[in-house]
């Protein structure tokens, strides 16, 4: 029977290292051709403004990992019907029979996993002597990118930038005191950019949210908020002194308007995604190749990364007698 795990159980045994892990697992396997991810299905309801997203993946090798994964975007759900925006639900599989074997929440799995996946390429990409960031965004996703940043480079100060202002000062305060990072709310953008080793955008905004003039040489940035073809948070300039690399150049081309508008624009080609990251995790293409550079990382978010981090979760949650088996 499959085990049934709520948002609470999910919370309960996902840890970020684990995640990482998992992840960076994922993606090798996937440069190595032992996985099998579709891009994803995505159906309009029109009537309703939402979104239901279909997100499949086999994952072989080192993990034999299936399963897919469901999401939906309501914008109106928060003052229409008390629900968040984003809802997803994930079943995890038997490879060998096909059997459902798990039925579990993917909110928080998501956020974590799209954390871990900033953290593995930051861990590829970033200086080794990396400790300052301007994080934009202060919600639940902002939170778990720093998590993952902060365990492969320990970071010795962060700012925080959100057009919530109270939003950003609670963040900084919460964050700051659970993590023992100085952390601090700002307005400064300029000063917060040109301070930065490394730029993290969880925002939600679908237009350029800092001058790519103002990046320092040698600068990391994970690029995590923006997610369809005409929404953007990164400048054309960012693009063009960055070396790019995707988490996968298929999804980057088809949904990533961060990379997708300085092509329309004619300012690079789709040759300036440098590798997706896979290829530099398993040593097929170079990763940071000098000091000086600025490398980009650019996630639309991949099954895989949603597969993995349930095949932890599930195995965790077996090893620790958590949740609720059901008959089907």
């Amino acid at each position: 029977m499959p085990l049934l795990l709520s948002r609470r159980d999910v919370e309960s045994v996902l840890t970020m290292e684990d995640c990482l892990e998992a992840v960076e697992t994922a993606f090798r396997e996937l440069a190595r051709s032992r996985a099998v991810m579709p891009q994803r299905a995505v159906i309009k309801v029109e009537e309703h403004r939402g979104l239901f997203l279909g997100m499949p993946a086999y994952i072989g090798g080192d993990l034999d990992a299936l399963g897919l994964k469901v999401v939906t975007v309501y914008p109106e759900n928060p003052a229409q019907h008390d629900l968040p925006t984003v809802l997803g639900t994930l079943m995890l599989c038997d490879p060998a029979t096909g059997k459902a074997v798990a039925i579990m929440d993917a909110g928080y799995l998501t956020a974590v996993r799209t954390g871990a996946a900033s953290g593995v390429a930051t861990r590829a990409l970033a200086r080794e002597d990396s400790r300052t960031c301007v994080l934009f965004g202060a919600g639940v996703q902002a939170r778990q990118q720093l998590v993952a940043l902060n365990l492969v480079r320990p970071l010795a100060k962060v700012s925080v930038i959100d057009v919530n202002r109270e939003a950003a000062r609670s963040f900084a305060r919460e964050l700051g005191d659970s993590l023992e990072i100085r952390i601090e709310a700002t307005e400064d953008v300029e000063r917060a950019v040109r301070e930065a080793d490394i730029v993290v955008t969880a925002s939600s905004s679908h237009d350029p949210i800092f001058d790519g003039s103002w990046l320092r040489e040698g600068t990391h940035i994970n690029n995590i908020g923006s997610h369809s073809p005409d929404a953007r948070e990164l400048d054309t300039t960012t693009v063009k002194r960055s070396k790019f690399v995707a988490d996968l150049r298929e999804a980057n081309l088809a949904e990533a308007g961060d990379i997708l508008i300085p092509i329309r624009e004619g300012a690079v080609n789709e040759d300036h995604i440098h590798a997706s990251l896979g290829e530099v995790l398993i040593g097929a293409k170079p990763g940071r190749e000098s000091s000086e550079e600025i490398t980009l990382f650019k996630s639309c978010g991949l099954a895989i990364q949603d597969v993995s981090t349930a095949l932890a979760v599930y195995s965790a949650a077996r090893e620790r007698g958590i949740g609720i088996e059901v008959e089907l």
